[in-house]
């Protein structure tokens, strides 16, 4: 989203960043960008590889969104669990797995072959070719999450949680994934930098901004009807990350309504 990155907030905050991570990190490093759809991790990520790169610094950045699993790996879990994990996105539709060796690969200095995902198509890509890093970046949106208690699941947080997940059958399902092997490879993300938008309204408006720049790029994307119905399933632990990520969060960039950095802080 470039409305913001030539903003002199932005730039000021991408070289306060680098500069604390290199004053921290030992190398090679796993380091987590968390924050909601729309928020700018991936554009954070990218700018953040230039700057290290420039430094030479072996550094990729990866979004969890490329350890999708495959729609036929998705339409099974609808079938044995519950429909609404036919959509990628949450917890549970990613090969964890995975997204675990090859952290745990490059932090013993080995080198990783990164995955790819097109969402148009909805199917992973050819991987990468192999490559040896000082630094991966993972930039994810439920970065950090921690699993909800059963008092916080019992109610819905939306219309399709209350229709469509009436027995909540979905959401324990998301939450026991939480608590496995997500939450190991969280442990890995070190530090975890959490990019905190003001409120869900704002996630959505950024959101909806995306998606209009793939209409002009494009010239296809979701309509307003699809794109609200699409938000609905990521509601829930977008609206935990603001109770969570403040206790988890090793470096937190608040922005403003406009998207400009707002506040940077260090745990």
């Amino acid at each position: 989203m470039a409305d913001f990155r030539s903003s002199t907030q932005y730039q000021n905050t991408i070289t306060q960043l680098v500069n604390t991570l290199q004053s921290g990190l030992n190398l090679p490093a796993v380091i987590g960008i968390s924050g909601a759809q729309g928020s700018g991790k991936s554009t954070l990520a990218a700018e953040l590889v230039a700057q290290l790169q420039g430094q030479g610094i072996a550094a990729a950045a990866v979004s969890l969104d490329d350890y999708y699993l495959d729609k036929a790996q998705r339409q099974q879990l609808a079938q044995t669990i519950h429909p609404l994990l036919a959509q990628r996105g949450v917890p549970g539709s990613h090969d964890i797995t995975l997204a675990i060796a090859q952290a745990k690969g490059l932090l013993a200095g080995e080198p990783v072959a990164l995955p790819q995902f097109d969402k148009a198509l909805d199917q992973p890509l050819a991987s990468l070719a192999a490559q040896r890093l000082d630094i991966l970046i993972v930039e994810g949106w439920c970065l950090g999450l921690a699993p909800q208690t059963a008092a916080e699941l019992a109610t819905p947080v939306n219309l399709l949680e209350a229709r469509e997940d009436s027995q909540g059958n979905w959401r324990h399902y998301v939450n026991s994934q939480l608590a496995g092997l997500y939450a190991e490879y969280w442990q890995l993300l070190k530090p975890l930098v959490w990019l905190q938008a003001p409120d869900w309204h704002c996630v959505c408006r950024w959101r909806a901004k995306q998606e209009q720049q793939l209409w002009q790029n494009r010239g296809a994307g979701m309509t307003e009807a699809e794109l609200a119905r699409f938000m609905l399933p990521f509601q829930r632990l977008t609206l935990a990350s603001w109770q969570q990520l403040p206790q988890h969060a090793d470096i937190i960039i608040s922005l403003d309504q406009q998207h400009n950095p707002a506040h940077f802080s260090i745990k």
